[in-house]
């Protein structure tokens, strides 16, 4: 199974009053952490190395989770430092530690999907990365992908096009060769990636069918406990 790289830096500051004196990872959900659930999944889903970059607070999230002994997982951590690199900038910080591929996915997203078949289904075709898929018709957040006849033919945050029902469902795929192109930026947004291999049509696109639950907003922290079993009073 592939590794996987988990993005949980950044301030959460649509998260507050939550995210005052914690990062996103540790909202309670049902009497946890968020990255307790997050990292069962992945042991359920038999993925066993988990780099996570992290940035504010970050600390806490390594001494609750430690070395992920607790979840049959090997977790390493990357801080971001003085300041936020951005999704993309974080990554390209561990280049060095990554494997030739490898899995991401943000620090606030709860996916139940078979991650062996997504892998499997990147294999078989020789692209550089690969965006899971949602038919969301803007339903959980903007639309931002055109997934036609099972072609992702296009993904942008910041231009949007009339033919884009599906979403960018928070779990990829990359070969690290894609940031040879970003050497010479530091700070920079892992949707800069995906925009970039989407023009070049060496982005896969893989639709998903389970909706996806995440903690980045206040709606999707309260479906997320309702999902799990405790229901935000």
């Amino acid at each position: 199974m592939l590794p996987a790289v988990v993005l949980s830096g950044g301030l959460a500051t649509r998260m507050k009053p939550f995210t005052e004196n914690i990062p996103k990872s540790m909202i309670d959900v049902a009497g946890k952490p968020f990255i307790h659930w997050q990292l069962s999944m992945f042991k359920e889903k038999g993925i066993k190395e988990v780099m996570l970059c992290v940035g504010h607070l970050g600390e806490m999230i390594e001494e609750y989770a430690g070395n992920g002994a607790e979840y049959g997982l090997h977790l390493t951590y990357s801080y971001d430092g003085d300041k936020l690199l951005g999704t993309g900038g974080a990554i390209r910080k561990i280049e060095g530690n990554l494997p030739e591929e490898f899995f991401v996915q943000y620090g606030d997203s709860y996916l139940d999907v078979p991650y062996e078949q997504v892998a499997e289904a990147f294999r078989k075709y020789e692209k550089m990365g690969l965006m899971t898929v949602y038919k969301n018709d803007d339903l959980y957040d903007v639309s931002n992908v055109v997934f036609e006849n099972g072609d992702l033919i296009c993904y942008s945050k910041k231009n949007k096009v009339p033919r884009m029902r599906h979403i960018d469902y928070g779990l990829g795929i990359l070969r690290k060769d894609v940031f040879a192109d970003f050497n010479d930026r530091e700070i920079f947004d892992l949707a800069d990636v995906y925009e970039k291999l989407a023009v070049e049509e060496q982005l896969l696109g893989y639709e998903v069918f389970n909706r996806f639950y995440e903690v980045g907003s206040h709606d999707g922290l309260m479906e997320l406990r309702s999902k799990i079993g405790v229901v935000d009073s």
